[in-house]
């Protein structure tokens, strides 16, 4: 007899890319997603017998992806949460699941000034993600985004903090303060205006970083998350991750030259990293919605 049961599963097709063209005027609009389809549910026999009667093929679920995005994809959240409501409610079995897509962002080619009607150039300042999760007739939308990479160079110093016998770290009261913010946010509604609330949100999380001085990254970043809070009630948490991308002076005194904060060597490793939780307060906390989110504390 085997002493062995099956514990918490998931399974779907991972990283289905989609790209719709929107092409019912000579101008044309592009959304490119990467998605994630998870389903949850009664899989217990598909794992212990074999028996795949209960077992949707991620092949399926491929398919379901690019048919679903022939009807349109207005936000990468919209899209999920239809996607939730086909699979959750097509069978008795599927009880819940998680579907997740970055989202690549495309700007228009200017030609002669003007923007082109069909020709793009792919925007490399950060990516756009989203998360859906379903539990029954619950969902929970988490948008967000990573690579958002931002430098300030003043307005930052780094004094004051613990020293012991292997503490080598200078303080610094002037130094170069550098990230890539990845975050996500969870919302507490879904009836939510998904494109401009994320483009708020990136507005505000820039801001956050910029407009204060800084006496560490951590307290920048409970700004950042602070700003967002108190100007999105639909918010209730976010969750963010940021590496400190550290700039140290180069010493040009060999060479007879004087370095007033103005030559950095920037390093990529190793790095501090930075993770933290800010939540509305008196909020409900969710973290069955976390689950399977990697890289946030």
């Amino acid at each position: 007899m085997s002493n062995a049961i099956l514990g918490k599963n998931q399974y779907g097709k991972a990283e289905v890319h989609v790209v719709r063209v929107k092409r019912d005027t000579d101008r044309h609009e592009i959304k490119d997603l990467n998605v994630t389809s998870q389903l949850r549910g009664d899989f217990e026999e598909v794992h212990s017998t074999g028996n795949n009667a209960h077992c949707l093929p991620t092949d399926t679920q491929k398919n379901t992806v690019f048919a679903f995005a022939k009807e349109g994809i207005d936000s990468p959240e919209q899209f999920l949460l239809g996607l939730a409501d086909h699979f959750i409610g097509g069978w008795s079995w599927v009880d819940g699941g998680r579907w997740e897509a970055e989202q690549s962002q495309w700007d228009r080619i200017l030609v002669g000034g003007a923007e082109h009607d069909h020709s793009f150039v792919r925007n490399g300042t950060e990516m756009r993600t989203a998360v859906v999760v379903g539990d029954g007739d619950n969902r929970t939308v988490i948008g967000g985004l990573h690579s958002l990479t931002v430098l300030k160079s003043t307005g930052s110093e780094f004094v004051g903090y613990e020293k012991d016998k292997y503490t080598t770290l200078a303080e610094a009261t002037d130094r170069i303060l550098a990230t890539d913010v990845a975050a996500r946010w969870r919302y507490n509604t879904t009836d939510v205006d998904w494109n401009a609330t994320y483009e708020s949100v990136k507005a505000l999380l820039l801001e956050g970083f910029a407009e204060k001085h800084s006496t560490a990254l951590q307290q920048t970043l409970f700004q950042m998350g602070e700003k967002v809070i108190n100007a999105h009630p639909e918010i209730d948490e976010l969750k963010f991750s940021m590496p400190n991308k550290h700039h140290f002076v180069v010493d040009l005194s060999p060479f007879g030259l004087d370095n007033p904060n103005e030559v950095f060597y920037a390093a990529d490793r190793p790095y501090g990293l930075i993770e933290a939780t800010v939540l509305r307060d008196g909020a409900p906390l969710n973290e069955k919605a976390w689950e399977g989110i990697a890289g946030f504390c």
